[in-house]
């Protein structure tokens, strides 16, 4: 993506064919995503809730793991750790319990679903945190995935909202990445931190994730939650980082 937007005129092009077959698989997982979930969503939002719950809770040791050398500088992240903690209650504390509802257009809303677009495409280019996380932490995730169902269902009232939101998207991945890259070469420690400190934040925003639906559910507690979906969230997660450290399906050196 950063040779697509500052790179020359070859790399531009070999960036752009990347991106299309990227593209193209992940409108597919995108697709297969929104059928599953969304059902789930509706009949198991618990189930979901704690799954996620897990996939975070896998996901922050192997970050640590695999960013040894900045997260030692703790001196210079700590401060950044909190902010990320406080920004993601913040935010949470911003969009309240209600729901988006993306069938009825309006300008306030179309702007705040292109930026929320312009920061969920940056997880692309973020160590350990998922565009589904940010999504979460701004209240968009199911509203989002809801309206992409719909959509196949062919309820076009949902499309003017998914447009700006697919605006942000492309506008994030021209201009986030050049700043992200400065924040990792220049920054990296306090970087690093902060996203920790999102990714400690967002079981928060899992938490209230049920009270996003259409109709509105009580926050996940301690007696829906549910172990054997958090436990599997958790060991799909590391043994995807095991088949990757081993080399799953890959051909070894002769």
């Amino acid at each position: 993506t950063h040779d697509l937007a500052f790179g020359k005129m070859a790399e531009k092009k070999k960036a752009l064919g990347y991106l299309i077959k990227l593209g193209i698989g992940w409108m597919i997982g995108m697709l297969l995503a929104v059928i599953v979930l969304s059902a789930l969503f509706e009949s198991h939002i618990y189930v979901v809730s704690s799954l996620f719950m897990g996939f975070i809770a896998g996901a922050i040791p192997l970050i640590i793991m695999e960013e040894k050398e900045g997260f030692r500088q703790f001196g210079k992240g700590v401060v950044f750790l909190i902010l990320g903690i406080v920004l993601v209650a913040w935010l949470n504390g911003q969009v309240g319990t209600s729901s988006m509802d993306l069938s009825h257009f309006s300008l306030g809303l179309s702007v705040k679903l292109f930026f929320i677009g312009m920061i969920a495409i940056s997880a692309m280019f973020l160590p350990g945190i998922s565009g589904s996380t940010l999504l979460l932490i701004f209240g968009a995730y199911i509203p989002v995935i809801s309206a992409v169902r719909a959509v196949l269902s062919l309820e076009l009232s949902y499309v003017p909202n998914l447009v700006f939101f697919g605006l942000g998207i492309i506008a994030g991945a021209c201009t986030v990445v050049k700043i992200i890259k400065i924040a990792l070469e220049k920054f990296r420690p306090q970087t690093l931190y902060l996203i920790l400190g999102m990714m400690i934040g967002s079981f928060y925003a899992i938490i209230q994730g049920p009270t996003t639906l259409e109709e509105p559910q009580a926050p996940l507690a301690f007696s829906s939650f549910n172990w054997i979906a958090c436990i599997a969230g958790l060991a799909l997660v590391l043994g995807m980082q095991y088949v990757k450290e081993k080399g799953f399906g890959t051909k070894k050196e002769a």
